[in-house]
């Protein structure tokens, strides 16, 4: 009776031992192998039952009902993740696992330039295919997702930092917004919000008027000098006279700036109104932003382009009116 006794414990020891080795070995043999990249798509919600499937269809993984009994008990099955998941070499059931509980997808790359407005963002998100444009759009005037994120009535716009961004295709229009305002928080620092209060600016007259530099100059060393013309003439009460300004308030504008452009009054047309318009007319970079709040130490108060995508600048309308003469006849 003893040896029988015995005998049954090691016999289940035994099984015990081939099953731990059994899933030991599983877990950590890759799967078969593939001469080129396999995509997989998981989308958001989907099954475990329907994941295993097509990751077994398309050859990833091997014995489906394994690696499903043991997500399921480790609880893994909850966290896998929606994405476009590309496999391009054998994965063991353990290391896939893991990738699908960390979200690890192919990413799209989006690059937002900087300059851009809402709107030109939205037509930049819609061509790479994650969303309509009015998907994103509708948001710049849904005043849930704008108190959520601490933003003005008025939008989004100058909040929606540019950067390159590596996106999931299922991700939402809200969390890609999100991510955009997010760097902005990040890149504009504590210490930029003392220097604002240093000026007498508040975050949000900072981020319009280094939206007028943005648009104003693309040359880096420009900015500060650009700046330096719009604080000076704040300063001194002068209208901002910011072409661009105009521009974002004309509805369709059609690439002609017109004298009776400049004449019509809009909350935006800088010179019509005095001061800074009611918010950013696009969404500005860092360089753009630090020259806001650090204008250098110059008394211009005019530039006008010289045709090169530099300007020449003027402290006095007599020297402006020459300069003026002086490129536009280099241009004719």
């Amino acid at each position: 009776m003893k040896k029988k006794l015995i005998l049954c414990i090691v016999a289940i020891l035994l099984g015990i031992g081939i099953s731990g080795w059994y899933v030991y070995y599983f877990l950590t043999t890759p799967g078969p192998s593939h001469s080129q990249p396999i995509v997989v798509l998981i989308p958001p919600g989907g099954q475990l039952r329907t994941i295993v499937r097509d990751l077994v269809s398309e050859g990833v993984l091997t014995n489906g009902l394994a690696f499903s009994w043991w997500a399921r008990l480790t609880k893994a099955d909850r966290k896998i993740k929606s994405g476009e998941y590309e496999f391009t070499e054998p994965l063991s059931p353990l290391e896939l696992l893991r990738r699908l509980t960390q979200g690890e997808s192919r990413r799209l790359i989006v690059t937002i330039p900087e300059g851009k407005t809402v709107k030109e963002i939205a037509a930049i998100l819609a061509d790479k295919g994650l969303g309509t444009a009015e998907s994103f759009l509708c948001l710049n005037t849904d005043p849930a997702f704008l108190d959520r994120w601490g933003l003005p009535p008025q939008g989004m716009e100058g909040y929606l930092f540019p950067d390159t961004y590596y996106l999931s295709r299922f991700a939402m229009p809200e969390e890609i917004l999100g991510k955009m305002i997010e760097r902005f928080y990040r890149v504009f620092t504590p210490a930029m919000y003392r220097q604002a209060e240093g000026t007498n600016m508040s975050p949000h007259e900072v981020v319009t008027l280094a939206s007028l530099v943005e648009k104003e100059t693309g040359a880096a060393a420009e900015r500060p000098l650009v700046s330096a013309v719009f604080h000076n003439r704040l300063k001194k009460g002068m209208l901002l006279q910011c072409d661009p300004t105009v521009i974002y308030g004309i509805e369709n504008f059609n690439g002609n700036l017109t004298r009776l452009h400049l004449r019509t009054p809009t909350p935006y047309n800088t010179y019509v109104i005095p001061g800074l318009p009611p918010g950013p007319i696009a969404n500005p970079g860092l360089h753009s932003m630090l020259a806001t709040l650090h204008p250098a130490d110059r008394p211009y108060l005019y530039f006008v382009g010289k045709g090169d995508g530099t300007h020449e600048f003027s402290s006095d309308l007599a020297s402006h009116n020459r300069a003026v003469q002086q490129f536009q006849k280099r241009r004719s």
